[in-house]
């Protein structure tokens, strides 16, 4: 990821200003303008780092004269009384700067943290690990970056990058064989090309979405692992599946062991525990 992109240093401008406002008057207030000062970043938790990077170009963001030296990097393994960086200069630039790297540093490394711990719950199989779009507005490209620090893969970005006919575009439409005829005749006339992946509720959905030569992928929504296994050999590598819903850190490698080519875990994003991670100075 390019943490130096436009719409990174936008996020991180438009995030000190809903922090900073007017000024960091307790720091105006209470320290001397211009009094230099060091910082250390401390793991207080067994865990994945992600953010570092990022955090290097909020330092930078804030005051170009700070100087960081790291001690880890994103997708190193930590424990309790690591340090990940130093930062040294303007007292007032390390303070303003400060909540900013904690909140993305703490929210990125538990996504990477619980990801990495999916992914080594099913070493062994064939299956992939995926997110979703289940993400916080405006942090969704960090989230998905973490994901896949943490050794899981990205799934769509958002809406516009691939077809997915959940369950409601399929009752909308009528069933899974007009919602596939709509989509072919817009791809057609938009001049797109654009994988699909439609989701299955059952068997027979299944049988239907496996005779369509224009579906890549089989969703199964919800499935046992049981009927899960029979609906992987049922489609027998003809086309790409994913098991989605109903999947937690407990059951994921019975999933994993059904043959399924993805597992999609909206919790990696949108319920993840924080990392515990703080700056002090030193």
């Amino acid at each position: 990821m390019d943490f130096s992109s436009p719409s990174v240093i936008d996020f991180i401008k438009r995030s000190l200003q809903e922090d900073v406002g007017s000024g960091d008057h307790s720091s105006l207030a209470s320290i001397p303008s211009g009094k230099q000062g060091k910082a250390q970043l401390i793991f207080k938790e067994i865990g994945m780092v992600a953010g570092l990077e990022l955090a290097i170009q909020i330092f930078n963001t804030v005051d170009k004269d700070l100087k960081i030296e790291l001690f880890k990097k994103d997708g190193d393994a930590i424990k309790y009384g690591d340090i990940g960086l130093h930062v040294s200069g303007c007292v007032h630039s390390i303070l303003i700067s400060e909540r900013l790297v904690l909140n993305c540093m703490q929210r990125l490394s538990g996504i990477a943290t619980i990801t990495n711990k999916v992914v080594k719950k099913i070493e062994g199989t064939n299956s992939k690990i995926l997110d979703t779009r289940k993400t916080t507005p405006g942090l969704r490209m960090f989230e998905k970056w973490a994901v896949t620090i943490g050794g899981g893969y990205n799934h769509r970005f958002g809406l516009y990058d691939m077809i997915m006919l959940k369950d409601n575009h399929v009752d909308y439409a009528g069933g899974i064989t007009k919602a596939l005829e709509g989509t072919i005749k817009y791809l057609r006339e938009n001049n797109l090309t654009l994988a699909i992946e439609v989701e299955t509720r059952n068997m027979e959905e299944v049988k239907e979405a496996l005779s369509q030569p224009a579906i890549d992928r089989i969703m199964f929504d919800n499935f046992s692992p049981e009927l899960m296994k029979e609906a992987v050999q049922l489609v027998n590598h003809k086309k790409e599946t994913e098991a989605s819903g109903g999947i937690t850190f407990e059951n994921v490698k019975n999933y994993a062991e059904t043959g399924v080519d993805f597992i999609s875990i909206g919790a990696l994003t949108h319920s993840v525990k924080s990392l515990d991670i703080s700056l002090k100075e030193f």
